[in-house]
């Protein structure tokens, strides 16, 4: 197909372009039509690619350990409880629930990133850098410190911690209007502030909840049981749905204030409304595992620069979410174990004490390094453009 453009002065048949194909949705229809909703096919790929990724770390992750478990052996514990005792204690009530928390609270990381980045239109304003988990930390440690930290506990204390942080870093940063540049450096500043507050809260605590609390902030999936997963699958189970419905009109806020007000979005409604539920994922996911960096940030790009699509989707942003938590966990977790074995194959070169062996590293030490390299790559892409 060609579309002829016709210059004043010339004849119409001087150029001719071919314009370029865009990105295309599809229709889909349930239920003899009762439920239509479009799809765009590169972001379901992505998706489902993202879930199988997800997927075959959780079962990597169920076989290799201190104690390996063989594929069968994996099978024959998760859908009949049966077999070898140690293969079914360490599949079914150690490794499972850490993969599958992993996968869950990846998930709601990578949403809850997606909808702090498509308000502010800032590809770093995720809820790590912008402040709201160091509100939901802050929560979180009051909890343990004055309650002694159970699960409902340090969950409500960490949902209201990140809302109030919300509330404070919204207010400071929408005078004159919202802006995403002003929200990522108001954001920072709050971080900052909230990092001395829980570094006061820990010294005045007492060494047994000083110690669960700074094991805590690291970021760790290590010693999670069901009572995590359960607790993250319920909210994922409420708060996903909520976003997908507000989808057309998070994609609309990215065109700004004034043009989304006139495609009759209502602005200010819809945008609590989705900080609601970005920190309630965020809060929860950071009360079942503490405060993980870098997932947030980086899910909902990497989603966008694979899918090539207008904005940034929830669903691909949460399914690459999980899929790097997931990958990351499972790296974390052999570590040690694959450092030991290179040295033994270098001989009197010992990498790793043999005592550490099998130790897991937290998984959000893996996390944080990997977010300061993607952090420096944004900085370095956007270089001389003047935005953040």
């Amino acid at each position: 197909m060609t579309v002829t453009r016709t210059r004043p002065g010339t004849d119409s048949s001087d150029s001719t372009v071919t314009p370029r194909r865009t990105s295309t949705t599809r229709p889909v229809r349930l239920w003899s039509g009762r439920v239509t909703f479009r799809v765009h096919p590169r972001t379901a790929v992505v998706s489902l690619a993202a879930l199988v990724l997800a997927l075959l770390s959780l079962v990597v992750s169920l076989c290799v350990g201190a104690y390996t478990v063989p594929l069968p052996d994996v099978a024959q514990a998760l859908f009949h409880g049966t077999g070898d005792r140690l293969a079914v204690h360490f599949v079914n009530h150690e490794r499972l629930p850490q993969a599958l928390l992993a996968a869950l609270v990846g998930a709601a990381l990578g949403v809850s990133g997606a909808i702090f980045q498509s308000i502010s239109r800032n590809p770093l304003a995720s809820p790590d850098v912008i402040g709201f988990n160091s509100g939901a930390s802050t929560g979180a440690i009051l909890a343990i410190v004055t309650f002694g930290g159970g699960a409902a506990t340090v969950a409500t204390g960490a949902v209201a911690g990140g809302l109030m942080t919300a509330f404070l870093v919204f207010v400071l940063a929408s005078r004159g209007g919202l802006h995403g540049v002003r929200l990522v450096l108001v954001g920072l500043g709050v971080t900052a502030m909230l990092g001395s507050v829980n570094s006061y809260l820990l010294t005045r605590s007492s060494l047994d909840n000083a110690q669960n609390a700074h094991i805590w902030l690291v970021g760790t999936l290590n010693g999670r049981g069901w009572s995590s997963v359960q607790m993250m699958a319920v909210a994922l189970a409420v708060l996903f749905p909520a976003t997908v419905l507000l989808g057309r009109q998070l994609r609309m806020l990215e065109l700004g204030d004034d043009l989304a007000s006139g495609l009759g979005v209502r602005v200010d409604r819809v945008r609590l409304a989705l900080t609601v539920l970005g920190i309630g994922l965020c809060g929860v996911a950071v009360a079942s595992a503490g405060p993980i960096p870098f997932v947030a940030l980086a899910a909902p790009q990497i989603a966008a620069m694979l899918t090539r699509g207008p904005g940034v989707s929830v669903l691909s942003a949460g399914t690459v979410g999980a899929a790097l938590l997931s990958a990351a966990h499972l790296a974390s977790a052999q570590l040690f174990t694959t450092l030991a074995w290179v040295g033994d194959l270098l001989g009197p070169l010992r990498l790793v004490d043999e005592s550490q062996r099998n130790n897991q590293l937290p998984v959000g030490v893996t996390t944080a390094v990997l977010g300061g390299v993607y952090l420096a790559w944004v900085l370095f892409k956007r270089r001389g453009t003047g935005r953040a």
